[in-house]
């Protein structure tokens, strides 16, 4: 059940910058997040009120951003 990514980055000359495009893919996709919960256990009531939390957070910011 391994998930894997496909994440691309031109490298042009600059090297750091396209380091940097590359850390900010892999933060949008969740690669670390993910590969995290593979590793350590989790049981499923943490799993429910982690996802609880980030829903609770996201709306908080989309209606902030209304505002």
């Amino acid at each position: 059940m391994a998930k894997t990514y496909n994440i691309e980055v031109s490298v042009g000359g600059n090297v750091e910058r396209s380091l940097r495009q590359l850390k900010k893919k892999i933060e949008r996709e969740g690669v670390v997040r993910d590969m995290k919960r593979q590793v350590y256990f989790e049981p499923p009531t943490q799993k429910r009120r982690k996802k609880l939390m980030r829903a609770i957070k996201a709306s908080l910011l989309k209606s902030l951003e209304n505002v």
